[in-house]
């Protein structure tokens, strides 16, 4: 017997009716489906979203790239706290040497970007706004790469010349210099006066130690050592309290991301020899991107399976409901088995019913699922991302649980003796 689009048909139709004709309790059946394939392909979005900003944070610092950065010691800042009404001053963090010694002696560096960062009061005529001075050199734009918006950055010739000038940021731009020219106009640092020469568009790293912030000005090196030295000072409730520390940062580029983890051991291995205290932090971005991709896998098993249940339990009500649809049905599938109707065919009957159920409610359940994470978006800002495998899982879950769980009342119905169902009342 070949089973041919019209010898569905009838079935399908007859489920339809059937569903048509108990609206509200079909309705309230179908809101298990409905919400469960939403759920399920809303926290997928959501969780993608979030797992993809982390990752986008990660990946902007350079799979490449190591971040050694200069940590104050945790004894320093005990003594620096216990001291009262008299100067001290804490040395710490990387060195020049240190610079040098990572480029001359790990394998596999492609170069070094050292910087040293501190906060300084920048003023233009009226205007004031603390920024975080970078000195650094050019090569710095190469691997903290972000959109040039008007100007240059800084050259070799900056640097060997001692040039005052810099490169700010949009940030530093609208607080400093709205409604003026921004490329070429003079602002004074500390007590230097720079010359802008350039505006890159800032990112902030969310999350991640980022090597750059949003209110950061780019001067070269050379220049910040002989303005204002390594040393700075500050006032905490009368004393003087001061801080040495060469290099804020040493970036090391590697060539290649195969040797980033090879390299730096190689550099804890380097700088561990020199300091005889922890007083520095190493990064790599390409671990902590790893990591990531394996949180976001886990993440997102941990939200589908939280989910999932939303679509358990609206199979629970498609099987309950068919339960009572077979009680309430008995004579009439009593009278169809007394005249000639196979179980086969009781049992598509019952199942193409629960399948119209649960697919009406995947379908439905579609469209809460995409309409969710958009409306997620729109109030909130939160990046939500909707994947296509998303919508295929949930909506071919739904199908399968349609069947599964129509299936046993399905049999239940075909197993009816004929002679007991017709004297059912």
């Amino acid at each position: 017997m070949s089973f041919s689009p019209s010898f569905y048909w009838p079935f399908i139709k007859l489920g339809i009716t059937d569903v048509w004709r108990h609206k509200t309790r079909s309705f309230l059946t179908m809101l298990g489906m409905v919400f469960g394939v939403g759920s399920v392909i809303a926290m997928l979005a959501v969780g993608e979203g979030a797992s993809q900003q982390a990752l986008e944070s990660i990946r902007r610092l350079g799979s490449q790239n190591i971040l050694v950065t200069s940590v104050k010691p945790v004894s320093d800042s005990a003594n620096a706290s216990t001291t009262s009404q008299r100067a001290s001053l804490a040395v710490y963090g990387l060195l020049y040497e240190d610079n040098t010694r990572i480029r001359e002696t790990v394998p596999g560096v492609a170069d070094t970007v050292p910087a040293r960062m501190v906060r300084r009061d920048a003023r233009f005529h009226d205007r004031r706004l603390e920024l975080r001075v970078v000195e650094t050199v050019p090569t710095w734009f190469e691997v903290v790469k972000r959109p040039l918006l008007a100007g240059r950055t800084l050259t070799a010739q900056d640097d060997q010349k001692r040039a005052n000038v810099c490169v700010l940021t949009e940030y530093g731009v609208r607080k400093l210099l709205s409604a003026e020219k921004m490329v070429g106009q003079r602002i004074r640092i500390g007590s230097g006066v720079f010359e802008v020469v350039g505006i890159v568009k800032n990112e902030d790293g969310g999350n991640v130690r980022a090597p750059d912030s949003d209110a950061d000005v780019y001067i070269p090196l050379a220049t910040g050592s002989r303005l204002f030295g390594a040393a700075s000072l500050r006032f905490v409730s009368g004393a003087r309290q001061g801080e040495k520390v060469e290099l804020s940062q040493i970036i090391v580029r590697m060539s290649s991301t195969r040797v980033v983890e090879a390299g730096a051991k190689a550099v804890e291995a380097a700088l561990r020899r020199f300091h005889k205290k922890p007083d520095y932090k190493i990064d790599v971005p390409l671990s902590l991107l790893r990591e990531a991709e394996k949180t976001k896998r886990t993440y997102n098993v941990v939200l589908g399976a939280i989910a999932g249940i939303s679509l358990l339990v609206g199979g629970i009500g498609i099987m309950n409901i068919m339960l009572a649809s077979v009680t309430e049905r008995t004579k009439e599938i009593g009278i169809r088995r007394a005249i000639g109707a196979r179980k086969s065919r009781i049992v598509l009957q019952f199942l193409i019913n629960t399948c119209v159920l649960s697919l009406g409610g995947g379908t439905a359940g579609l469209l809460v699922g995409v309409t969710i994470p958009v409306a997620i978006t729109f109030f909130t800002g939160m990046p939500t991302v909707i994947r296509a495998y998303s919508m295929f899982l949930a909506f071919g879950i739904s199908a399968g649980i349609g069947i599964v769980f129509g299936l046993y009342p399905a049999l239940r119905a075909a197993s009816l003796d004929p002679i007991e169902a017709l004297r059912h009342e």
